[in-house]
């Protein structure tokens, strides 16, 4: 579905349409001419960059959920990452949100990621706007002090599927599955 809050180039191509009415109205009725006819497209223009600062969409909104997400394993900070899981959280592997961070935390107590880089595939918002699925893809560069680095390779390609709920108007991590490492399938029970 449509939304005008998605991108601002509809209410941009209105203000470049009503600019040019404008200026034919003002060119073949000269005794018409008011100052307020030139700031009328100017507000549209201002209405559309307005309306995409000041309203945060579900889109945006998940975006920034994931951003969070990855910048924390970035950061190796697991009470950033903990704030963004819902309290039901469960997936294939760990039932609860507490054997998530269970796990979680003695792999980002010592130096394990340098730098993340994300790629969004889909974002797909059920038409309740109640639950989500992102799917996306992270080349993981590994600290060089790490165990993954000494022992495997200096970087890996995670493709991750995530479902998300909406909970008191804010989007938090419901389910995490990893699909992908390089390409190959796997699931949690592949990774140690």
């Amino acid at each position: 579905m449509f939304e005008i809050f998605e991108q601002q180039w509809t209410l941009l191509i209105a203000a470049t349409l009503v600019s040019f009415v404008m200026l034919m109205v003002r060119r073949i009725f000269p005794e018409k001419r008011h100052w307020w006819q030139l700031v009328l497209p100017l507000l549209f223009a201002v209405a559309a960059f307005g309306l995409d600062w000041f309203v945060r969409t579900d889109s945006e909104e998940i975006n920034a959920v994931i951003n969070a997400g990855v910048k924390a394993v970035e950061k190796e900070d697991c009470v950033s990452i903990e704030t963004i899981i819902s309290e039901n959280y469960h997936d294939s592997y760990h039932n609860t949100k507490d054997k998530l961070m269970r796990r979680c935390r003695p792999r980002l107590s010592e130096p394990l990621v340098d730098k993340n880089y994300k790629t969004i595939l889909a974002i797909n918002i059920s038409p309740s706007k109640t639950t989500a699925t992102a799917i996306f893809t992270v080349r993981m560069i590994f600290d060089k002090q790490s165990y993954v680095y000494r022992s495997f390779k200096s970087q890996m390609l995670i493709k991750v599927e995530i479902k998300l709920q909406k909970e008191q108007d804010r989007w938090l991590i419901n389910r995490v599955e990893v699909i992908e490492i390089d390409r190959h399938p796997v699931s949690w029970q592949d990774i140690r």
